[in-house]
This record gives C-alpha cells, sequence and structure tokens, in this order.
C-alpha cells in the first residue's frame, strides 16, 4: 500500500485460494554496490482448488520493470498492466513460465523490508510482505514453491554469497566477479526466502541429528565479532537437542546458517536454513552482555530454530493465522528455557511479561482476538496478543491434555500437514482428533479479544466439612468487539491450611496432582465447585502456574497472602500473592497522597518482605522476583484513571520505606550473593546476581547504597553487575552518576549494542526534565534514526517505560514523540507504528493529559503522506474518542 493512501480492510472470511500453482522459481540476483537486476522465471499451472482464470496478478511494489516475458516471448506495455503495487499479465493456456528482469537500490532502502544494505552487507527481510519489493511473485503464504536461487557479485566486496538450502554450485565470472547457486528442496512461501551477501567472517561447528545426519552450523558475523558467538552456538546446540528429546524433531538440512545484524526491525527471522538476527539476540560476552542477554540469546535462537517444524515445514494459510506458527513457537521456546534453567522463574518472567505489555493491548484501541478477523497493515499484528496470548492458549492446550495428550496431538499435526499452508482450525482438529475430545468451547480462544475477568468467591461450611468454590467470568467490551461470550478457562487450585500445608481435599471425582493441585474447568458464566474433607478454614491457592491468561479478582486478606507467600508449593502463586501484597500497598498510598493524607505502609507488608529475604532455602532468583516491586505501566493497569505522579510517588515511599525498616537485611542478603569467584552464567550463578541487584534500588535509598553502587561498578567484572550499578547511579541522582555515565561511555562508546544499554539507562530516568536529556542523546555520534535498535533504546525506552517522563505535566514527551514518529514514517513505517503505539492508552488518563495527547494524535493524523502502518493505529486510537469500552 502506498503512502498517504486511506488503506482498505483485508478480511479473513474473504479468503480464495491462488488461483495457480507454482510449480518452481528460478532466481537470479547480479549484485552490484548502488543497484541489483533479479531476473525471475516462474512455471505455473492452474490450481485445481481454486477458481479458474485467465490472468496472473503478481505482487511487486517499489522496484524498476525491465522486461516481461510469457513462455519466452517478450511482452510489450500494452501486454500487460503495471500500477504501483502489481503486475497483471493476460495468459492463455497453462502451464506456462513467466520471466520478469527488474532493478532495486538496496542501499536507498531505509524501511529494513526487501532486499537491503546493512553496513557494507546486504540482507533480505521477507516477512511479512517484504519479498514483493524484490521482484513480482504471489507474495502469500500459502503459495509454496522450491526455490532455485543464483547469486552473483563482486568477489572481493562480496566474498560470502548465501541464501536457503544448499550450495550446490560456485564459480568464478568476468570482471572479478563470482556466483553461487543455492536449492532448497524444501517448497516454502515467499517470505521464508533469504539472501546474504557481503564481507563477513564464519564461526562453524557442527551437529550430529539422531539419525546420523552430520550438519553444518554456520554463524555469519562482522569480523570484529567473531569472538562473540560462543554462547549462541551452544544455544542453537541446546536447542537441536531439545527438539529432539522433547519433541522429536530433527533437522532436515545439511547446513544451518545464522546470519546476525545491527540494522534490524525484529529479533530475528526463521528463513528456512537462513536465519536472520538482531546482533543483540547473537553477540554475547560476560563483559559486553548481560545475564538477561544471555538468556535472551538462548531463548530467541531456540525459537527461531524451532520455527524450522512449527512455521516452516508447516505454515500459515494466510496471515490471519500468524498465531499458528508463533504463539506454537513461543511455547516451544518458553519450554526450552524453562527445562535448561528455572521453571518457576520463567513462568513468572514470562507472566510479568504477557501484564504489563499484551493486558493493555488487549484493552486498548488495538484491540484483536490472537487469530484476528481484518486488519490494514499486516506489520501492524505482529503484536503481543499473537505472540505471548498465543503461547498462553498453546499453554492451555498442555494444560488440559497433559504432556502425554499434547504431543499426541503435534504428531498427528504434522503427519496431516507437513509441507501444507494450513490455519488454526487444523491445529486445533489435530489436538482434538488426537485424544478424541471436544474443543469447540475451547476454540473461542482463537476469535474472541479481551481479557477475561475471573471473579472467585469461596465459602467454608465447617459443619460439612467442605469449602465451596464459586468462580464467574467476564470479559468487558473492547473497540473491536461488543459482544463477549464465555470460554473454557482451566483453573489450576488447590486448598492450604494456615500453616502452609496443602489440604487434601476432594472435588468430585478430580484427581489431584503430586502438588495437590486439582484443575477445575470454567465454561459458564459461573460455576460452582464443591471440596470436600475440608478439616478446616482453608487459604485457597488460585490459578496456579498461571494457568490461564485472565485477570483474577478474589478478596484474599491480607493474612492470606502472607500464607500463601510464605508457605505455597506453588511458586508463581507465592510470587503474585508478594506483588498483590505490594500492590495493594502502593495503590493505597496513591489514594491517601490524592486526598492529601500521609502514606505509611502497614508492619505485614513489612514483615513478608523479612521472612523473603531471610528465605534461604528458595532460589534465590525467585526470591528476586517476589521483592521486585509492581511497575509503574503495570500499576497504571489496575485503575480506572492513572495518576502517573501519585503512583511513582507512592511506589518510591513504598520502596523506601521497606528500605528504611529493612536495611540491615537488604544489606546482609546483598553481601551473602556477592560473587564467589570469576564470571559463569550458569543457572546458580545467575540467581544470585539477580537477587543481590534487587537489592541494590533498595540499599540506593539508604546512606550506604551511593557507596555500594559505585564499588559494584568498579570492581564488576561482568555487564550484568556494572550495568545494575550505573542504573542505580543514575536513576537515584547520585553525585557521581555523571562521571560514572562519561567513563562508561568511553569504554564502549565503539560497541554499538553496549552503547544501547548507556541509551536506555538515560532515557529512563525518572521525572519531567528527562526530556531535555532524551533530546541531546538524540545528537549523539552514536544515536541514528534509521538503526531500530537505537530508536528503540531512545525514543522506545522513554516512550513507553517512563511515565514521570514521557507523560510530564506539560506535554513535551507528547510533543517530542509527535515530532519523532512523523519523521521515522519517512523512513521506516514499521517502527514508526511501534513508537506511535505508545499513544495507544490515551483515554486512560487525566482530562489534561488525554487532551494532549489526543491532539498530538490529530496532528500525526493530517499528514497526507503517512503510511498506511502508522495511519491504523492512529486511526483506531482516535476511534477511541468515541466512546471508551469499559476497562477490562
Amino acid at each position: 500500500m502506498s503512502k498517504g493512501t486511506s488503506p482498505k480492510a483485508i478480511l479473513r472470511k474473504n479468503y480464495t485460494p491462488y488461483p495457480w500453482l507454482l510449480k518452481g522459481a528460478k532466481l537470479r540476483f547480479e549484485i552490484d554496490d548502488e543497484t541489483t537486476r533479479v531476473l525471475s522465471a516462474l512455471s505455473f499451472e492452474a490450481n485445481p482448488a481454486a477458481q479458474a482464470s485467465k490472468t496472473l496478478k503478481l505482487d511487486g511494489q517499489s522496484m524498476e520493470l525491465l522486461s516481461v516475458s510469457l513462455d519466452g516471448r517478450r511482452l510489450q506495455p500494452a501486454d500487460y498492466e503495471q500500477d504501483r503495487d502489481h503486475l497483471v499479465v493476460p495468459v492463455g493456456q497453462e502451464p506456462f513460465l513467466l520471466e520478469t528482469e527488474v532493478l532495486i537500490r538496496p542501499r536507498e532502502n531505509t524501511a529494513l523490508e526487501g532486499l537491503y544494505m546493512s553496513g557494507d552487507f546486504l540482507l533480505t527481510q521477507c516477512e511479512a510482505e517484504g519479498f514483493r519489493k524484490i521482484t513480482y511473485f504471489p507474495d502469500r503464504p500459502d503459495v509454496m514453491t522450491v526455490f532455485d536461487v543464483i547469486l552473483e557479485a563482486d568477489l572481493d566486496r562480496f566474498p560470502v554469497l548465501l541464501s536457503n538450502g544448499n550450495v550446490v554450485e560456485t564459480g568464478e565470472a568476468n570482471g572479478g566477479r563470482h556466483w553461487a547457486r543455492w536449492v532448497d528442496p524444501f517448497a516454502k512461501p515467499s517470505y521464508l526466502f533469504a539472501l546474504v551477501a557481503g564481507d563477513l567472517a564464519c564461526v562453524e561447528d557442527r551437529f550430529m541429528t539422531r539419525s546420523g545426519r552430520d550438519v553444518s552450523l554456520r554463524f555469519y558475523v562482522e569480523h570484529e565479532n567473531a569472538d562473540r558467538c560462543d554462547h549462541a552456538m551452544e544455544s542453537l546446540i541446546n536447542a537441536m537437542k531439545w527438539d529432539e528429546s522433547r519433541f522429536g524433531l530433527e533437522y532436515d538440512l545439511d547446513i544451518y546458517n545464522v546470519v546476525a545484524t545491527n540494522d534490524f526491525n525484529m529479533g530475528a527471522m526463521e528463513n528456512k536454513s537462513l536465519n536472520i538476527f538482531n546482533s543483540r539476540y547473537v553477540l554475547a560476552s560476560p563483559e559486553s552482555a548481560t545475564d538477561s542477554d544471555y538468556q535472551g540469546i538462548e531463548s530467541v535462537i531456540g525459537h527461531e530454530y524451532f520455527h524450522n517444524w512449527t512455521g516452516n515445514r508447516v505454515t500459515c494459510r494466510d496471515w490471519f493465522q500468524l498465531t499458528l506458527k508463533e504463539g506454537l513457537t513461543v511455547f516451544r521456546d518458553q519450554e526450552f528455557t524453562s527445562d535448561l534453567q528455572s521453571r518457576a522463574v520463567k513462568r513468572i518472567q514470562d507472566v510479568r511479561n504477557l501484564r504489563s505489555s499484551q493486558f493493555p493491548e488487549d484493552a486498548g484501541p488495538m484491540a484483536h482476538p490472537i487469530r484476528p478477523d481484518r486488519y490494514k497493515e499486516i506489520s501492524n499484528f505482529y503484536t503481543m496478543t499473537v505472540y505471548r496470548k498465543g503461547a498462553e492458549i498453546i499453554r492451555m492446550y498442555h494444560t488440559l491434555l497433559g504432556e502425554e495428550g499434547f504431543q499426541r496431538g503435534m504428531r498427528l499435526y504434522f503427519e496431516r500437514h507437513d509441507g501444507q499452508a494450513v490455519t488454526c482450525d487444523d491445529f486445533l482438529a489435530a489436538m482434538a482428533d488426537a485424544n478424541d475430545v471436544d474443543f469447540e468451547r475451547f476454540g473461542r480462544w482463537y476469535g474472541q479479544s479481551g481479557t477475561p475477568v475471573v471473579s472467585a468467591r469461596g465459602e467454608f461450611d465447617e459443619g460439612s466439612g467442605t469449602y465451596t468454590l464459586t468462580l464467574a467470568q467476564h470479559t468487558a467490551p473492547t473497540l473491536d468487539q461488543a459482544e463477549k461470550q464465555p470460554l473454557l478457562i482451566p483453573v489450576r487450585a488447590a486448598l492450604i491450611s494456615k500453616t502452609g500445608n496443602v489440604i487434601p481435599a476432594r472435588v468430585g471425582d478430580l484427581e489431584a496432582d503430586a502438588s495437590g493441585s486439582v484443575l477445575l474447568i470454567l465454561d459458564a458464566d459461573e460455576k460452582r465447585f464443591v471440596f470436600r474433607d475440608v478439616p478446616e478454614q482453608p487459604v485457597p491457592s488460585l490459578l496456579r502456574d498461571f494457568s490461564a491468561p485472565v485477570r483474577l479478582e478474589f478478596d484474599a486478606s491480607p493474612a492470606d497472602l502472607a500464607v500463601l507467600m510464605a508457605h505455597d508449593n506453588n511458586a508463581f502463586v507465592r510470587w503474585e500473592s508478594a506483588q498483590s501484597l505490594a500492590s495493594r500497598a502502593i495503590l493505597a498510598n496513591v489514594e491517601r497522597r490524592a486526598a492529601a493524607r500521609p502514606m505509611h505502609i502497614g508492619d505485614g507488608l513489612v514483615a513478608a518482605f523479612r521472612a523473603l529475604l531471610a528465605d534461604g532455602q528458595t532460589d534465590p532468583a525467585l526470591v528476586a522476583e517476589a521483592i521486585m516491586l509492581p511497575d509503574e505501566e503495570y500499576l497504571g493497569g489496575q485503575v480506572d484513571e492513572v495518576d502517573v505522579d501519585g503512583i511513582h510517588a507512592a511506589r518510591c515511599f513504598v520502596r523506601a520505606e521497606l528500605a528504611g525498616r529493612l536495611e540491615d537485611d537488604f544489606l546482609a542478603r546483598y553481601h551473602a550473593m556477592s560473587s564467589q569467584g570469576p564470571y559463569d552464567k550458569s543457572a546458580a550463578s545467575m540467581a544470585r546476581r539477580s537477587l543481590r541487584n534487587a537489592c541494590l534500588p533498595y540499599l540506593m535509598e539508604t546512606t550506604a547504597g551511593e557507596a555500594l553502587a559505585e564499588t559494584q561498578l568498579d570492581r564488576s567484572d561482568n555487564m550484568t553487575d556494572a550495568l545494575a550499578a550505573l542504573r542505580a547511579l543514575v536513576h537515584h541522582r547520585a553525585g557521581s552518576s555523571q562521571r560514572a555515565l562519561d567513563a562508561f561511555e568511553s569504554r564502549w562508546r565503539h560497541d554499538a549494542l553496549v552503547m544501547d544499554k548507556w541509551f536506555a539507562i538515560q532515557a529512563s530516568i525518572p521525572g519531567p526534565d528527562t526530556l531535555e536529556t532524551v533530546q541531546h542523546l538524540l545528537a549523539h555520534p552514536g544515536f541514528s534514526l534509521k538503526n531500530p535498535n537505537k530508536v528503540r533504546a531512545v525514543i522506545g525506552v522513554f516512550a513507553t517505560l517512563n511515565p514521570t517522563g514521557f507523560h510530564a505535566a506539560h506535554g513535551g514527551g507528547y510533543r517530542f514523540l509527535t515530532d519523532r514518529v512523523i519523521a521515522l514514517d519517512a523512513l521506516n513505517p514499521q517502527i514508526a507504528a511501534r513508537m506511535v503505539s505508545a499513544f495507544n492508552s490515551w483515554t486512560r488518563y487525566d482530562a489534561d493529559r488525554s487532551v494532549l495527547m489526543r491532539t498530538e494524535l490529530k496532528r500525526i493524523a493530517g499528514y497526507s503522506t503517512l503510511s498506511p502502518d502508522v495511519s491504523e493505529i492512529v486511526g483506531n486510537a482516535l476511534r477511541m474518542d468515541k466512546g471508551r469500552p469499559e476497562n477490562g
């Protein structure tokens, strides 16, 4: 869709098969510094499953058409139709061969879609609709074919020539040029095509599959980064082993290539056998990467590898089915990390991420089901809903069926659909048929947006020894759907005694698992469950392991929360109870502040935190998660109207009070978790560092804090501890903070990934004056509006992770973001759309801020050359002005 045009909605119900089968695609790329000539030969025959057609319609944008030939006959312009988005050729008898020749200019491609230049090398990004910027093609996921590709380029400038599959021929050409021919034996859609050409270092290892295939594993990076691929390679080998042992899935080619680039709109791309990664998810060393970086690399490396089966071998019929591959593969990468590290901590981190980013999406102007019914710009639907909520729906299959039943469904899914482009309904059918269950009610999760609220109330009858738990569900209207239906919601539950033991109660014929949990199925508006053989008033432990992506409303007393926090054998509920206690304390103080009453915290919260800090038996990483106060974005989601300054002040007050009353406890645990030797990335060492660094922000509230942070920064041998100390100094505006920032910059100014961290720390400093800092950062030599990582580190962090900065009452943050979005939209519409999404929750703020944000949204909407990407998001956000959906 061209800029300045109003995008027309595409509807899922209007899907029709492509009228032609693409039997083969031969491509030749003649690469030069400024231009690339692409010659395409496409062999077609009629698709018997589609309506017959007398024309061939191909997608194509932003290229110069040089020639068109049909069955060897060159066509004249009068013989075909061409507009900005398509090439339409009348065809006669089939089968037929269509050949085109086009010229593209990768160096001018700032949108980073199609073929573009990153530094000194060329690479592609074709998902979702980037291939149409390379050559004329049926650029849709249900058109699958075998690609035969020749790459030709200058030998000195582009010694490495890569594409999908296996290299079958190489040779030299005239004028110091060379060529390589790549053939991928597996049919794939165009969005999985990839090409890389440049001067890159290769780091190689090997993996032997369980059936005896010897696979060459190759990471291609810029030469100066060749020593930072060890962890990524180790993660890839671990992923290959894990997929064989857990899912029985092997790699199917002789080569697996990964290329890292600094210029990438996303995290990574699963192109068949040629993955292209954002450098941040490949490059790591203890000096330059944090523990979370190491964990992120392991997760994303695994995610893209797992796509080889869940996304590549079986792909999507259309883009409405995007969660078919992404939700499933996110679930698989979450399980991979859980099996290799701490399952409990991983689950908590995933839930924290879901609540802070996906729940607001469900309640905002871009609310949509995991399988949307309509879209205008598909790039806008690579969302937390499709990915993260989609993974939660897959997890519910696993919860309902168990590991054995889930794997039985996966095997049937692959048996039926290997090599096909299919739908979410096909996946559901495989799970249902393999286990002989009825999933019709469960299928509603695919088509309903919004976050369900599950309310619970309990009643103990001492005489009969029963505890009746009543569960009810409600999903509020969203902008895209006014009416909601009851869903099938699995609620894992147990009863805990006041002394912290699981009560072995019975609920009908339901069987408890080893932890004492029973799985309750809420499949109506309201349902009652009677627990029998209950000898005393219990404390209900609900939504164990976060068994469904819902908000739980249960009025547990502080005393009951303290019992769960101290004794529950379910790690998620322990963490959730700590978060609930802290959230209540913070939000109560928001109300006190608004009423001009003194703020305070009760002894119960202090006692609960003291118990956490004294707990030497629990995984330190779990304790670290429990003592981290809920962030301001999450707290804002718990109220009808966000009090930006009040939430910040109340959260700071609670942190300071806890620090003041538990200083010795925080200090003791901080020192107990100090390093025992050189850096290592074992789960145990990461857990110790996480708890130590979780204590540091509290200690910064004490007189000892600044000296502790300075010492940690000076003595740290790893980026995890160094960055935690730097953040503590800078965010608490310590006297030494500028000196620390300057020294960090001096050391790392030539490392783009580390400098992103330096940028982000400053962009997230709380307070209205941070806007001035952010504006200065845009003028830094290391910042570029053309680089997505830099945009995310400065503009993205400021707009989404700095409430008191972005939402400063003067409105400067809003005007700043609008100016940047307009500038970005001319360069990279996808990134511009991500940035403008910071305005999506504008109706949830006070009247003054809402008016300021609405003004900026209208200013953006008024630009005549606005991209479809930004136009759709801004248009939906402004629709909220016509009536705010009830807060879900």
